[in-house]
């Protein structure tokens, strides 16, 4: 599984995006495979957004100077908090809320605007389908 990385990069979004732009699969989190979205409840979204490397959630506050991390641009877009199966939210970092596991605290999965109630973003690049 060397090709690993470039295979995500590279996966073909019509496995994964249903005809009405929807998740088709269930997302799950890639370390511990706790569900994270049901399949059809989020929509693809392409949104540039900065999220920190991936790390346990005592990593993840900010220390003084740059973050690490990766700008992304595919996620899927969900409106409400409660549409999840499982996540956690880290502490308010500025006016953001990064999304992690909530069983094994891997993250930042995704990203949440405290400026905006109803946007969540989780990054496709990182989470699995199955």
């Amino acid at each position: 599984m060397d090709n690993n990385q470039q295979s995500k990069e590279s996966t073909d979004r019509s496995d994964l995006v249903s005809e009405d732009g929807k998740n088709s699969k269930s997302v799950v989190c890639q370390r511990c495979g706790s569900k994270v979205l049901c399949p059809g409840v989020a929509v693809f979204a392409e949104k540039e957004l900065f999220l920190p490397s991936m790390r346990k959630k005592s990593g993840l506050s900010t220390t003084e100077g740059s973050v690490d991390g990766d700008t992304l641009t595919a996620h899927w877009f969900v409106d409400d908090m409660y549409t999840f199966e499982n996540v956690g939210f880290t502490k308010d970092v500025g006016r953001i809320k990064y999304l992690i596991c909530a069983d094994c605290e891997i993250g930042p999965i995704g990203w949440h605007c405290l400026d905006d109630k109803k946007s969540y973003y989780v990054a496709v690049e990182r989470v699995n389908h199955a």
